[in-house]
């Protein structure tokens, strides 16, 4: 399935976001899909049987093939019955093929770093490039306690975010830290974090990740976080010219006993 777009450096992000990210045993976790640039939401995205390569939830114990229930089209991806206390998290793997015009195609290798790419690509008389782009996307709200592991769960993707303390157990001012792997390796680049208050203001951090794929960031403001890493390269396949990689997982922080449940900059309700 190709997708034309007029401007690559306007292809936007996807994010998982759940209406509620503070729930109780037995509530409905509604999950969209949203896109969008630095966690602003342009529109929803519906669900698409066809780039779905994985979709997962893990519920305590409990573990659901949601890819083999849900419906095409399905908007938002995910209605949910949590049954158990504790931490649940939500994982959604897609890929796509995107035809992209030459003009379009050499700023965003610039805009995105990769300079040496670009240049080498100026000497190509192509008109457009093929790119195959892998979406990674995590989810992670809490049941009651929010007890548990799920957090640091392990998923052996291709490119995989994943939390060493869990968010909903921490106070303001604590260190977090996340470990970010590509295909079994640590990930040594740029992590984007994004902060998102109740006022609809969103706070951007550009992260770096270690030698062993190590970022450090703090819970420095209540809201909704997205950690996102990508990767980029000439692809070894048949099927593309280049090939992205997208890794992401959003969570929330709040320091008060009475927790928000709810978040008007998507729409969700009319408090955070």
């Amino acid at each position: 399935m190709f997708a034309f777009f007029g401007l690559v450096a306007f292809i936007p992000d996807h994010f998982l976001m759940p209406e509620n990210f503070y729930l109780h045993k037995g509530d409905k976790l509604n999950l969209h899909l949203l896109s969008g640039e630095n966690l602003v939401k342009d529109r929803e995205v519906p669900y698409t049987k066809a780039q779905t390569t994985k979709f997962m939830v893990y519920d305590g114990s409990k573990k659901d093939d949601l890819a083999a229930v849900t419906k095409n089209d399905a908007s938002p991806l995910l209605t949910y019955a949590v049954a158990n206390s504790g931490l649940v998290m939500v994982q959604l793997n897609s890929n796509e093929l995107n035809d992209i015009p030459r003009e379009d195609f050499l700023p965003y290798l610039t805009e995105q770093g990769y300079d040496d790419i670009a240049d080498k690509l100026k000497n190509s008389n192509a008109l457009n490039f093929t790119e195959k782009y892998n979406r990674y996307l995590k989810a992670l709200v809490t049941v009651d306690n929010g007890g548990g592991n799920a957090y640091e769960k392990i998923l052996n993707d291709d490119f995989e975010i994943i939390l060493k303390r869990n968010p909903y157990k921490l106070n303001y001012g604590d260190d977090i830290t996340a470990v970010v792997n590509f295909k079994g390796k640590p990930f040594a680049g740029q992590v984007m974090l994004y902060i998102k208050t109740a006022s609809g203001n969103v706070y951007p951090q550009k992260l770096l990740s270690d030698a062993q794929g190590k970022v450090y960031f703090t819970v420095s403001r209540e809201g909704i976080y997205l950690l996102r890493a990508t990767k980029f390269e000439a692809s070894k396949g048949k099927d593309a010219d280049y090939e992205t990689w997208v890794a992401s997982y959003t969570f929330a922080f709040s320091n008060n006993d009475d927790a928000p449940n709810t978040y008007k900059e998507f729409g969700f309700g009319d408090k955070h």
